[in-house]
């Protein structure tokens, strides 16, 4: 099972997953000069971050949304990207948040569990209801691929729908949350986590610990930590014994290197300084 595999690869590195959210605005003047084109510096830029990280980082999370808004140039980032994390033996989550059924479904499972954009992971929303995730489930038993499911999110916006409470005062996270672990015991691995996982925003810590215990099997996907609040102390929640989920930073790492001005190192070498300093913070509260 590939949830065996990210648990692992946590227990030796640690909890960070290296968000690659790359935009050209992201990346120094004097880098982006010394290639001809965006594709080149996107390009290069990534692996420099991946390069750098490798031994520290669980996972890598490359958001879809940052390379379709350059189109095809943009796409052809994505796939090399893709393609430089499992030639480094990473593991690698394709952000792309699809929430549809029937035949569309599968088409997307189609395009992210194989082919020019084949990943280990993608995400997912649910909330068009189970059938919407169960083309993509032949190639979670089959093919060794994993979903993270969007449960609660980071966002002031999560509260609008997912924290309403149906009649029997469950919020419609806590029971979205409940289908995926019945769902995903069909999936467990050795670790006895399921590679149905959840996405879990760590900005809200008041129903940590009870998320954590109702959950038991899901392993998390953690962002919100850094730019958007969230501190180790709220990490270390929705842990267990040390494990049990990945935890998100993007602009972070990528954007490390801004504040430090005198410029002595290179932009991945202050990545892997924020990368490493965001994994021992979070060691800390485990």
């Amino acid at each position: 099972m590939i949830i065996d595999k990210l648990f692992k690869s946590v227990a030796e590195k640690g909890h960070v997953c290296v968000g690659l959210d790359t935009d050209m605005s992201y990346i120094p003047n004097e880098f982006a000069k010394s290639f001809h084109d965006e594709e080149d510096a996107l390009l290069n830029f990534n692996k420099r971050i991946i390069d750098s990280t490798l031994d520290v980082a669980a996972c890598f999370k490359v958001q879809i949304a940052y390379y379709e808004a350059l189109g095809l140039k943009g796409l052809k980032v994505y796939k090399k990207t893709l393609d430089y994390i499992k030639e480094r033996h990473g593991i690698v989550i394709a952000d792309i948040k699809r929430g549809d059924i029937a035949k569309t479904a599968e088409m997307y499972a189609k395009a992210h569990f194989q082919g020019d954009f084949e990943s280990d992971f993608i995400t997912l929303s649910p909330y068009m209801g189970l059938d919407s995730i169960e083309p993509y489930l032949p190639y979670v038993k089959n093919k060794e691929k994993g979903l993270f499911l969007l449960i609660r999110t980071s966002n002031p916006g999560a509260e609008d729908i997912q924290y309403i409470e149906s009649q029997e005062g469950k919020k419609v996270y806590e029971l979205t949350g409940e289908k995926i672990v019945e769902k995903g015991k069909e999936f467990l691995g050795n670790c006895g986590y399921s590679s149905l996982g959840g996405v879990v925003g760590c900005t809200h810590t008041e129903e940590a610990v009870k998320l954590r215990k109702e959950l038991d099997s899901m392993f998390f996907l953690i962002p919100g930590y850094g730019a958007q609040g969230g501190k180790a102390e709220d990490v270390a929640l929705y842990l267990k014994q040390g494990n049990g989920g990945v935890v998100n930073s993007s602009r972070g790492i990528l954007l490390a290197y801004k504040k430090h001005e005198d410029g002595t190192k290179h932009f991945d070498e202050y990545a892997r300084e924020e990368a490493v300093r965001m994994r021992d913070d979070i060691k800390k509260y485990i």
